[in-house]
């Protein structure tokens, strides 16, 4: 269980080769933890688990496809297999092409269903889990693309709004079971994943978006921004009549 200083004993981390999310083990690890990375086997699922090797972490490696819909029974069996779960890290995800995708039906349904439908699947069969155990945290990477869509990804932004509306839904319902979801809503990170595009204003790095939200699980936050003011910023937005909005660079 996670202890008074809000170090847990146990991580999962579906997508376990996530820049955020392993910045994410780092900063919960200020002991040895015993950690699960579900991803894909490879050199960067190694490279992972021999990264946090390094920092005295007892490290476990599941196979895990998140378009596999009918094998994620399995990766969840798998990954309480060793013992109960503390924290639940879902980091996987992909962006796309905005122009591609809007206009080709089959790579869009691909980033709904990494994005959103994997991610309701696994939050439905991590719950029941967790309210067996009788404790443990969801930390879901939402973004703040999903607050309000935007001519420039909007296909991705669709997913993100549906991923975060389940978890903080999730949330409300796992309450009475002791069971805590906290949803990370980041601007631009600079990761792998956004390699090549241009930053945004109030860009972070994941280790940024780490310190956010190990911040908020130890101290019993429910939903964060990272950085901080993009809270204020996307009030803001959200409430830009839309003439005005379509004409904003974004």
């Amino acid at each position: 269980m996670i202890d008074a200083l809000g170090t847990p004993r146990s991580v999962l981390l579906l997508g376990g080769t996530s820049d955020i999310g392993l910045a994410v083990v780092e900063r919960l690890g200020e002991r040895p933890l015993r950690v699960t990375l579900a991803a894909r086997p490879g050199p960067r699922r190694q490279a992972a688990a021999d990264r946090l090797h390094r920092r005295g972490h007892e490290v476990r490696e599941v196979d895990f496809e998140a378009t596999d819909l009918a094998g994620h029974d399995r990766v969840v069996e798998e990954s309480f297999a060793a013992g109960d779960v503390d924290v639940a890290v879902l980091a996987f995800g992909v962006l796309g092409d905005n122009e591609q995708l809007w206009q080709d039906a089959e790579a869009a349904v691909e980033v709904a269903t990494v994005n959103y439908t994997a991610a309701v699947g696994l939050g439905v069969r991590l719950a029941a889990r967790l309210r067996a155990q009788g404790h443990g945290t969801v930390v879901a990477l939402s973004s703040v693309a999903g607050e309000r869509a935007r001519r420039s990804n909007f296909v991705y932004g669709s997913t993100k709004a549906g991923f975060d509306a389940f978890f903080t839904g999730l949330r409300e319902a796992l309450r009475p079971d002791g069971v805590r979801v906290v949803v990370v809503r980041p601007g631009f990170v600079t990761t792998k994943m956004t390699e090549g595009l241009q930053a945004a204003p109030l860009s972070v790095s994941a280790e940024q978006v780490a310190e956010v939200a190990v911040e908020a699980v130890r101290a019993g936050k429910e939903t964060v921004w990272a950085p901080g003011p993009m809270r204020w910023v996307m009030s803001a937005l959200r409430h830009v009549p839309a003439p005005v909005f379509r004409r904003l660079p974004l």
